[in-house]
């Protein structure tokens, strides 16, 4: 069996000397006569080409035609066991070309027949698919597959949309090309567009408020109590602070995405506040001040999810040069990165272990992936790997009429 790309029309494939065997058990009861045996067809010299035209529907959803269908099997050998099975098998030549005869003129229908039942499974892909109570992804098919001599390139929409608001983000996405490479089946790109509109869709949803108790941070601090101590021994020094306190984060913009070679940063401008609960359980906020916080994104496939994870670089308080080099602003700092280096980004990644999805057909895996980040985009090689049950029964559509003695389908001549 080979495929083979025909320019700006589709997939040919060509299956040649092809075999099958197909065998069965019977029994026969009546008060006259029993018997009991199997029966084997085998078929051999099957050819079959064709060439699988691949389009969009107005969904987004793949689709695909077959044309140009041939087949032909172009011997049969029909054998029967049994304890009367040198009488039954007086009768099996006879029973080969009407049998051949049948299969050669219904093996294009049973096979378009079978391009249809996948067609019924590609319009139930869900291109928009949600990814969390803040958002949802469209990757709907935005033109028909690209067809070349070498490749089939197909562009997928790839945008992040709050629940409640399926506009577009106000800014377009760059093209971008991938590199000629030939190691792996697949080469996926996700543009930096992609992770921008996700920044803006969780920022338009609110994902990036958070208000948090010095307990909960301290849940997710590294386990060491005398940097935990410290952390808080110091604010309290400051503030002189008896009462529980609580920390918000809110970003003040989507953060920013940068995507270089070797290099995935996100930079999170927001801003902080310390809030103090009073005897009479009134909140009132202590200090607060603006921040931008410039994390790395390690990435990484596991099972159909790309996953990442954040680790801060920098923190800095939004301040004059001029204050920077206030002791007591210095100190702050320090505190307040440590909250978000131990507290806050332990949260996020927790968050960011169910991953975005990706597109993959029904019953097939990624397998040997690899990611690379480039100039704007991230590349995704990977090989693909079949997946089917061992229990899983073979599906025969169009098949269930055939009476190869009489040379019937479904009651029609065949």
């Amino acid at each position: 069996t080979s495929l083979a790309f025909v320019p700006g029309v589709g997939i040919k494939a060509l299956t040649n000397h092809g075999t099958a065997n197909i065998s069965t058990d019977w029994e026969v009861k009546s008060p006259l006569f029993q018997d009991t045996g199997g029966a084997d067809l085998f078929l051999s010299g099957v050819f079959f080409t064709g060439v699988i035209v691949l389009a969009r529907n107005d969904f987004g959803h793949p689709i695909m035609k077959l044309q140009d269908c041939y087949a032909q099997v172009s011997h049969a050998h029909v054998s029967f066991s049994g304890d009367l099975s040198v009488l039954y098998n007086s009768f099996a030549e006879p029973m080969e070309k009407p049998i051949l005869k049948n299969l050669n003129e219904m093996l294009c229908p049973i096979i378009m027949s079978e391009v249809g039942a996948l067609n019924a499974n590609l319009s139930m892909l869900e291109v928009l698919t949600k990814i969390d109570n803040y958002t949802l992804l469209d990757y709907s098919l935005i033109s028909s597959p690209e067809i070349t001599e070498n490749y089939m390139e197909l562009n997928l929409k790839g945008v992040f949309y709050p629940l409640d608001n399926l506009s577009d983000p106000p800014f377009s996405p760059v093209p971008f090309a991938l590199p000629e490479h030939h190691d792996s089946m697949l080469y996926i790109g996700i543009s930096e567009f992609f992770f921008k509109s996700a920044s803006f869709a969780y920022f338009t949803a609110g994902a990036f408020n958070v208000t948090l108790s010095m307990k909960e941070i301290s849940n997710h601090l590294v386990q060491n109590s005398q940097g935990l101590g410290n952390v808080l021994s110091r604010i309290a020094e400051i503030y002189l602070l008896s009462q529980p306190f609580m920390v918000r984060v809110m970003a003040t913009e989507p953060p920013a995405i940068s995507l270089q070679p070797g290099n995935f940063t996100l930079d999170i401008p927001a801003s902080i506040v310390l809030l103090a609960q009073t005897e009479n359980s009134t909140v009132e906020a202590i200090v607060s001040m603006d921040f931008v916080a410039s994390t790395s994104v390690g990435l990484v496939i596991l099972g159909q999810r790309l996953v990442c994870s954040l680790s801060l670089n920098r923190f800095r308080l939004s301040l004059p040069e001029s204050n920077r080099s206030n002791i007591e602003v210095l100190r702050f700092e320090n505190i307040l990165s440590s909250i978000l280096h131990f507290g806050i980004l332990p949260l996020a990644n927790a968050k960011l272990q169910q991953g975005i999805p990706l597109p993959n057909p029904h019953k097939i895996s990624l397998v040997n992936s690899d990611i690379e980040v480039l100039a704007g985009f991230l590349l995704i090689s990977t090989d693909l790997k079949y997946e089917t049950s061992l229990k899983q029964q073979p599906s025969f559509h169009g098949w269930e009429g055939l009476n190869l003695i009489s040379g019937q389908w479904r009651g029609k001549p065949a």
